[in-house]
């Protein structure tokens, strides 16, 4: 069965996005050391780069590692809408689980207005495919998919927001998850891989 693995930059408060969404504040340390850090991250998981930078990335003809599938909230799609981008992983099918767009917002695009549980079972039993399913976000489709979330993957960034979306934003539900791999960057990032366990 396809996993739902959370792939998330995350503040040390625990924070994936500011109060309005904003990302931009992640430190990537000196340039040396962000190429280093985006270079190796994006060759493990090249899916996760968006179709518009693959190219600058290197990724251009990159095959899926990871992921062939990506879900994620209206808060993770509307950087990409707001820069007139309809279809931001058009290298993936893409789901936007949202109660306020419109179904036909982008062909390569389905909208779901409904239950993501459901969307996600459904997902994972699918037998046609070997790769996951990549969770990107928000903290709410985040909190509301918990009981599917199977791995996550979390790049811990040195910086404290103080406010703004947390990793996950739902019910208290205490979930145990064991760490897999651990790995560290001069530039402050962790990145951890943890099973559900």
């Amino acid at each position: 069965m396809r996993k739902l693995v959370y792939y998330v930059a995350v503040t040390l408060d625990g924070r994936i996005a500011g109060p309005g969404g904003e990302f931009d504040f992640f430190p990537g340390g000196d340039e040396q050391q962000s190429a280093a850090y985006a270079a190796w991250t994006n060759a493990l998981f090249p899916e996760t780069v968006p179709t518009a930078f693959r190219d600058a990335a290197g990724l251009a003809d990159a095959p899926n590692r990871h992921f062939d599938t990506v879900v994620m909230g209206l808060g993770s799609y509307r950087p990409a809408l707001d820069a007139g981008v309809g279809s931001p992983y058009a290298h993936l099918r893409q789901y936007v689980v949202s109660s306020t767009l419109k179904p036909d917002i982008d062909p390569a695009v389905t909208v779901v207005p409904g239950d993501p549980l459901a969307l996600v079972r459904e997902l994972k039993r699918e037998e046609d495919t070997e790769l996951d399913v990549w969770l990107c976000g928000g903290g709410k489709l985040a909190g509301a998919l918990l009981p599917e979330v199977d791995e996550l993957v979390i790049k811990s960034y040195p910086v404290v927001a103080g406010a703004g979306v947390p990793v996950f934003d739902g019910a208290f539900d205490p979930t145990v998850f064991d760490v897999a791999e651990r790995t560290a960057f001069p530039n402050g990032v962790t990145l951890t891989h943890l099973t559900r366990s």
